[in-house]
């Protein structure tokens, strides 16, 4: 029977702690909170975007950082598994829009309870308040070799120890980046370290706080390099306004695109990255002046400012009003075909230019971590010392939102759990 040791109790951290000892291993897992699964409480705004119902293949596209990487891990452990897994436990699961899957609860409480259940059914010993503090190897035969940890409190002897630390996003959840520095000493690389799924900021913040908190759904977003007039990223669906800039999940999304994006930096400090909203986008331009023709027909003598109600949600008025450049008092029979034309390319073109990333704090995930080169795929272990495995957000990989950075946990946990250290 082998020692392993699991440092770390998130999703990553609990699959692998799960799978070593459904695999015969007696395992500890090590957790510096007081509590197990903090990071998992929060996600999807607290109800726990489990999954996604895609394709396993689908995870991959969705995975704009290293998402080669993960194909002998999602062949292993896929979305089916994960929801199995729960259902065992007694939760089961819904779909909603965009593919997301979610607990019949609403409460990621619940998911979290799936797998502490779980994880006291196989006795698995835990030692929470316990930091580690460096992972101990010696030489055998010329290999570097793990042979247990030194935490704050005492010394623990392992055959094999995996690695399950998070990243740098949402510290208070313990993510601060402990992880990197553990294997840094051991020789491993660590790639930059970015924010990605994070809210982005703006030049002109004075219009945001303007619109701050409004919620825009089925609009279309385009992520313009204004250099070379490229298209980075476009999407559809929901965004929001902030006091600083804009977020929601197509913003975050877009964001994990741009953080990879070369010269990204350069850009945006040169304002050469701009954000293209259409806000109509079901409607082309010959249609909405149709749509405005209507409505100003019924309205014909209001002002213009008291004419765009039913087109256009309360708060975005008086900002497509500024940017339209049309007088606010103006009747509405006095409008100009010019004008309208005007209006619609402000409704089909709301362009503002992005400035920076939201600290890493604020990220969802974390861009960056141990290079995916000094992992093996298939097993999940370091190729720099025998017998340390890696599970999570810890690794140089990341995706979208929808579910599919917590299937990479999972994933990579079940395997890094599955493998015998020999």
């Amino acid at each position: 029977m082998s020692k392993v040791i699991v440092i770390g109790g998130g999703p990553a951290g609990m699959m692998a702690a799960i799978t070593a000892k459904e695999n015969k291993n007696d395992v500890i897992l090590i957790e510096k909170n007081n509590q197990l699964g903090k990071k998992l409480l929060i996600t999807g705004k607290g109800r726990c975007n489990i999954t996604s119902s895609l394709e396993m293949e689908d995870f991959i596209k969705n995975t704009p950082g290293n998402g080669m990487f993960l194909y002998s891990a999602y062949q292993k452990y896929t979305n089916k598994d994960i929801i199995h897994f729960l259902k065992v436990q007694g939760l089961n699961v819904k779909e909603e829009r965009g593919n997301r899957i979610f607990p019949v609860t609403d409460k990621s409480i619940d998911v979290l309870k799936c797998f502490t259940k779980k994880i006291k059914e196989l006795n698995i010993e835990i030692k929470y308040n316990t930091k580690v503090i460096e992972i101990l190897t010696e030489t055998v035969d010329g290999e570097s070799k793990v042979f247990g940890v030194k935490t704050d409190k005492e010394i623990f002897k392992a055959d094999k120890i995996i690695l399950a630390t998070g990243g740098k996003s949402y510290p208070l959840t313990g993510s601060t980046g402990d992880g990197y520095k553990l294997v840094e000493k051991l020789g491993h690389t660590i790639t930059a370290i970015k924010p990605s799924l994070v809210p982005l900021e703006v030049y002109d913040k004075n219009e945001c706080k303007e619109l701050q908190g409004l919620s825009l759904r089925n609009v279309e977003i385009k992520l313009i390099d204004r250099e070379k007039n490229k298209v980075i990223y476009e999407d559809f669906g929901e965004m929001l306004f902030t006091h600083f800039g804009v977020s929601g999940p197509t913003i975050l999304s877009s964001s994990a695109h741009l953080v990879r994006y070369k010269n990204i930096e350069r850009l945006l400090n040169e304002k050469k990255i701009a954000l293209k909203i259409d806000l109509k986008p079901a409607l082309n331009d010959k249609k909405l002046n149709d749509r405005i023709l209507r409505d100003f027909e019924k309205e014909k003598n209001k002002q213009f400012k008291n004419s765009l109600d039913k087109l256009l949600p309360q708060k975005l008025i008086p900002v497509i009003i500024k940017r339209s450049k049309i007088t606010s008092d103006k009747k509405v029979n006095e409008i100009t075909k010019k004008e309208r034309e005007q209006l619609i390319k402000v409704v089909k073109d709301f362009e503002v230019l992005i400035k920076s990333f939201r600290p890493i704090e604020e990220a969802i995930i974390t861009s960056g971590g141990v290079n995916i080169k000094e992992i093996n795929p298939k097993t999940m272990e370091s190729k720099k010392v025998k017998g340390l495995y890696f599970a999570g957000e810890i690794i140089d990989v990341d995706s979208y939102t929808g579910g599919f950075n917590l299937q990479i946990a999972y994933s990579t946990g079940y395997v890094a759990g599955l493998n015998k250290n020999k």
